[in-house]
């Protein structure tokens, strides 16, 4: 049976926002955050995490630290009783120093091959899902996928509101931090 979901930016909205998270003791999840996505998971959303990380095609710290930050953040949720369903994130950039990942691809957001690649792993209701995050890229991907989009106004959330969108389509929603943002969809998917 397909469920909806949540598709969940990482830098910025789950943790905070200090550039590369080139070292696991830079991970800090954000308050409200457990709480927001226990939420989603009490309601049937799954909620999966969609990133760029072009640090590691930059050469700014290999790829396991990527998945050592997952762990981190996983468990740090779990002792919270909060679950990510998955986790899907984009090493590439057009401009790495890493030959491996130096490429132009498709799941790079605002592109929708994160969200592919998640649709590929889970019986997803396109219908019911939505896109929260902190950048303009976020709601980007959003429209492309016709889904709805919440932007949040931590991490770069309140530049990219005053500064990046402007004249540009609107999100469905801004909500101050993700525990609004889970609020809002829970009530909104409300009967």
């Amino acid at each position: 049976m397909k469920r909806p979901a949540v598709f969940v930016d990482r830098d910025g909205t789950i943790n905070e926002q200090m550039g590369y998270i080139n070292h696991p003791s830079r991970f800090v999840i954000l308050p409200g955050v457990p709480e927001g996505i226990r939420l989603l998971n009490e309601n049937n959303f799954l909620v999966i995490v969609v990133s760029n990380q072009s640090g590691v095609a930059r050469g700014y710290f290999p790829i396991d630290l990527v998945y050592e930050v997952h762990d981190i953040m996983r468990a740090t949720l779990k002792e919270k009783k909060a679950t990510i369903d998955g986790i899907f994130f984009c090493p590439h950039h057009t401009q790495g120093v890493v030959p491996e990942y130096r490429l132009a691809c498709g799941c790079r957001k605002p592109k929708p091959g994160l969200v592919e690649q998640a649709c590929a792993s889970f019986d997803i209701d396109m219908s019911r899902a939505y896109v929260v995050g902190d950048r303009f890229s976020d709601m980007e991907l959003a429209y492309r996928l016709n889904i709805n989009g919440v932007m949040v106004k931590t991490g770069y959330g309140l530049g990219d509101i005053a500064y990046v969108m402007p004249g540009k389509q609107k999100p469905n929603h801004i909500a101050q931090d993700l525990h609004h943002a889970a609020r809002w969809i829970v009530e909104r998917e409300s009967p």
